[in-house]
């Protein structure tokens, strides 16, 4: 046995060793809030739970129906999935979205998050390369140019960014964390921008269902793509939290069909594939939309109860016209709010894991339970009585 053990390189993977991946990467945000958690739990009335948005309600008995009439698929399914699914993904998004598209411009993904990490690395992107996201943003946007060597770059304006060097512009609208709705005037120059540019479009529309005080437009509605098609524009959607299938991974991609088809190759060799019952489940949920109606109402109940409940407690809630969340704040650090409601039992996550430009805000998801909301309400009014 070799004496010199201690002289080699270290295994891939391990502490020094070299392009280890995970050095390249942000610390996992949510790691962060596990000791205001602990807190939170300890409270006698237990825990409720407004940071990550988990999906709580019943998967709507359609799609369960769907995904058991499936379950025996013993072959491997394909990549861009059977044609009744895709057939059924561009009926909704043209029924619901008014976009001009057919089954070829759209792919199904392993949920949201995966594709949003891996697209700039299966685009090809690299050093040199800038990818451009929201100033207020979803972490995983910076995570994915990380990722392929790339370099992440915030914006609160397209006008600010060197067009010389951005690849890839993500839009997103309803914005998670902030529920801000860009109108179509708005989407309408980032995609002028873009096509300027030759940067990629990408829009990230996994909320556009979910407007409260504002109707959100999908970027491949003709009003903003305009003549130039979808030529140069993705928009991402997902099942998770209009269908809560955020068990099942159940999203997709669609728009520009030359770069949907260049994914296809790439995932292919991947083997990025989504279960055969997964897909037989998301062509149930695209072709109901009773339910998606009924959801919606559960959430307006949530909403409108927490946000009465923050605001007699003294939060001030700015943009939040869509989506799921509530953005709240005390205009003090992000931090002190965070543990401050960890002691009334209630967990929310801090602004700042959205960027530096959050760090005076909180996230509040109303996708808890009916009864853990209104456990949520009667302490912050208790508590504001009590003051």
């Amino acid at each position: 046995m070799s004496t010199k053990n201690s002289t080699h390189a270290p295994f891939p993977g391990h502490p020094g060793a070299a392009r280890r991946v995970s050095d390249l990467l942000p610390v996992f945000p949510w790691d962060k809030l596990e000791p205001y958690k602990a807190t939170a739990l300890a409270h006698p009335g237990g825990l409720c739970d407004f940071s990550v948005g988990t999906p709580v309600d019943p998967v709507p008995e359609v799609i369960q129906k769907a995904l058991a009439a499936a379950t025996d698929t013993p072959g491997y399914p394909t990549v861009w999935g059977p044609l009744e699914l895709r057939e059924a993904i561009a009926g909704w998004l043209r029924r619901r979205l008014g976009a001009r598209i057919g089954p070829q411009a759209v792919l199904p993904t392993v949920g949201s998050k995966e594709l949003v990490a891996w697209l700039p690395t299966q685009l090809g992107l690299g050093p040199g390369d800038q990818v451009a996201y929201p100033r207020l943003a979803y972490p995983t946007y910076e995570v994915g140019a990380r990722l392929c060597g790339a370099e992440p770059v915030e914006y609160d304006s397209v006008d600010e960014l060197d067009g010389s060097r951005v690849r890839l512009l993500w839009v997103n609208s309803p914005s998670n964390p902030t529920g801000r709705v860009l109108g179509a005037r708005e989407l309408r120059r980032a995609v002028e921008w873009a096509r300027e540019h030759r940067a990629l479009l990408v829009s990230d529309e996994c909320y556009l269902e979910l407007g409260w005080e504002a109707e959100p437009v999908s970027v491949l509605h003709p009003e903003v793509c305009g003549e130039g098609g979808h030529e140069g524009l993705l928009a991402v959607h997902s099942l998770s939290k209009r269908s809560n299938l955020a068990g099942y991974r159940a999203s997709f991609v669609a728009g520009d069909p030359v770069v949907v088809g260049e994914l296809l190759e790439v995932r292919k060799h991947g083997g990025m594939i989504v279960p055969a019952p997964v897909q037989a489940a998301t062509a149930a949920a695209l072709g109901d939309d009773a339910h998606v109606a009924e959801q919606r109402e559960r959430y307006a109940a949530r909403r409108a109860a927490l946000r009465g409940a923050l605001e007699a407690y003294g939060f001030r809630i700015e943009h939040s016209e869509a989506s799921l969340y509530l953005w709240a704040t005390q205009d003090r650090p992000c931090w002190e709010t965070v543990a401050e409601l960890a002691g009334l039992g209630i967990l929310v996550a801090p602004g700042d894991f959205y960027g530096p430009a959050g760090g005076r805000f909180v996230r509040v998801a109303f996708t808890a339970t009916d009864e853990r909301v209104a456990a949520a309400v009667e302490r912050l009014r208790a508590a504001a009585a009590a003051r």
